[in-house]
This record gives structure tokens, C-alpha cells and sequence, in this order.
């Protein structure tokens, strides 16, 4: 069994819904590239490129967590910090669901980013003198 901490477990859960619903969103905007009749073409392709793109990177850094990398904490908090102003324009567009969805995944991934124990599981006690 790995030692590694719940709050490691959960930040790197979010990080996949993310990263999955990301993934999912650009292959659907693909398909609908390919299928539809897109207004602009090149911008379609390239929404839906983004999308597979962000939702792989996000799933890699995700993995990361699971791995315990150190490195893999950096993206993930950069990831929660700017989703939160995407929440929030979500929910002024009326797309409250959607909105108040991400903002709780969010803070969800930043409290368990930025808790004690990943911080332990990721750089260890290097607060504690030496001696």
C-alpha cells in the first residue's frame, strides 16, 4: 500500500475529471467539425485540438499526482487558479450548473494541493532542522 496521502489522492482525482471532461469536450467538438457544417472551419479544428490537447496535459499532470512527482503540483494549482475565473464566467452566462461545478472542483484541488499532507508527500520535512 503506498503512503501516499488522501489529499494527494483527491487533488489528482480532480485533475482527471478535468482533464476527461476537457478531453471529451475537444473529441466532441472534433466530431461535430467533421460532421457539421463548422462557420469557421479552421477555428473549429482548432477548439477541438485545444481541447485534446489541455484534457491530455491535464490527465498527464494527474497522473503525476498519483505518482507523487513534485512537479506535478505546480500545473495542478495553476489549473485551479485559473479555473475560477472561468467559473465565474460561466455563472454570469447563465450556465450556473456548469459554473458551480467547477468553481467547487476548484477549491476542492487547491485545499487538497495545498494542504500539509501533500506538502509532506511531495517535498518531504525540509522544515526540520537537521541534527
Amino acid at each position: 500500500m503506498s503512503n501516499r496521502p488522501m489529499t494527494l489522492t483527491v487533488a489528482a482525482a480532480v485533475m482527471a475529471l478535468e482533464g476527461l471532461t476537457a478531453l471529451l469536450l475537444g473529441g466532441y467538438a472534433g466530431v461535430e467539425t467533421v460532421i457539421g457544417r463548422p462557420f469557421d472551419l479552421m477555428s473549429s479544428i482548432a477548439v477541438a485540438a485545444f481541447g485534446i490537447i489541455v484534457g491530455a496535459a491535464l490527465l498527464w499532470v494527474g497522473w503525476g499526482m498519483i505518482q507523487s512527482e513534485r512537479w506535478s503540483r505546480s500545473p495542478g494549482v495553476l489549473t485551479q487558479i485559473f479555473a475560477i475565473p472561468v467559473s465565474v464566467t460561466l455563472i454570469q452566462s447563465d450556465q450556473r450548473v456548469i459554473g458551480f461545478s467547477l468553481i467547487t472542483l476548484a477549491v476542492v484541488g487547491l485545499v487538497a494541493l495545498l494542504s500539509p499532507p501533500t506538502t509532506r508527500a511531495l517535498y518531504g520535512d525540509q522544515d526540520q532542522p537537521s541534527g
